[in-house]
């Protein structure tokens, strides 16, 4: 009967140690899980169609984790909230961004993790438990739909009522200037033909222009030498004189200042007296001319006997 029960015993206790080591090794083996992986966040202001749970995350195009829930924002159904599941070896900081990304035109969107600098801080999981934000930055996709939406705006506004109007009637112009055009084809041709008249009568002019250009040159080489030879001649002439005239003005330096100095304070007495001398000329002639007699024999003239 003991020997029944020892053996009870020792299976219980084997039952119990094979649980606790099951046990043990599902906790380390989630612990070790844990470790090897960190959470983030990411809160996209766009539409996030065709990504789902269990999409790829990638690092600059090396795949680092997945998608691991997607929901609306609680305060605002406008923002998607991402919660990624990213590999603990992967160097996101402050400075990484997250965007939308195409591995292809047929295949399913992805998040594409681009930046991080190696100066910038990393982001880490908090001790509080607070999963940390990485910023997002406008995808290729939202761009494109945003140029098509002003685009489409652009378009709206250039094919107005009104800017189809003034088309229709632009093109009538056209039409009818066309048509007027075609009905002076004659004249068109006979404008064109005169063109060509001209252009060549204007091409033997600009010839004959270069030919005449050209003797001018020639002759002006062939001159130059004589020219240069007088114009040298000219300047020693020039040169001679004004050492001649320099010669002379220090000879007389002193007569010059001479006259500068008592000449010229002379001039001003002798101008008046000139003057003075003109004026009674003039009165003089003036007296002559009216009734020379008198002035010359002091009474007037004898009147003619009348009979």
């Amino acid at each position: 009967m003991e020997t029944k029960a020892n053996y009870v015993l020792i299976g219980a206790f084997t039952i119990l140690v094979t649980a606790f080591l099951l046990l043990f090794s599902l906790w380390a083996a989630k612990y070790s899980s844990d470790r090897s992986w960190n959470e983030y966040l990411v809160i996209f202001t766009e539409p996030v169609t065709g990504l789902s749970e269990g999409s790829s995350v990638q690092y600059n195009g090396i795949a680092v984790g997945t998608v691991d829930n997607l929901m609306l924002a609680p305060d605002d159904p406008r923002k998607v909230i991402a919660r990624l599941r990213l590999q603990a070896t992967t160097p996101v900081r402050d400075d990484t961004r997250a965007r939308l990304s195409m591995t292809s035109l047929t295949g399913p969107p992805i998040i594409q993790l681009t930046g991080g600098s190696p100066d910038a801080a990393e982001l880490r999981p908090r001790r509080d438990g607070e999963i940390p934000v990485i910023q997002t930055a406008p995808s290729a996709l939202q761009n494109i739909a945003d140029t098509a939406n002003r685009l489409v705006e652009r378009l709206d506004e250039v094919l107005s009522e009104e800017n189809v109007g003034r088309i229709a009637n632009t093109l009538a112009n056209i039409e009818g200037m066309t048509g007027a055009i075609a009905g002076q084809r004659e004249d068109l041709g006979q404008m064109i033909v005169n063109a060509r008249r001209a252009s060549e009568q204007l091409e033997q002019t600009l010839t004959t222009t270069n030919r005449a250009m050209a003797n001018f040159d020639r002759e002006l080489v062939d001159r130059l030498p004589a020219l240069v030879a007088r114009l040298e001649s000219t300047l020693t002439r020039l040169d001679s004189a004004a050492q001649g005239a320099d010669s002379v003005i220090n000879e007389n330096r002193a007569a010059i200042s001479s006259f500068a100095n008592d000449g010229l304070a002379q001039m001003g007495p002798t101008l008046a007296e000139l003057r003075a001398l003109i004026r009674d000329l003039r009165r003089i002639s003036d007296r002559l001319d009216g009734n020379p007699a008198r002035y010359l024999l002091g009474r007037d003239a004898p009147k003619e006997f009348e009979p």
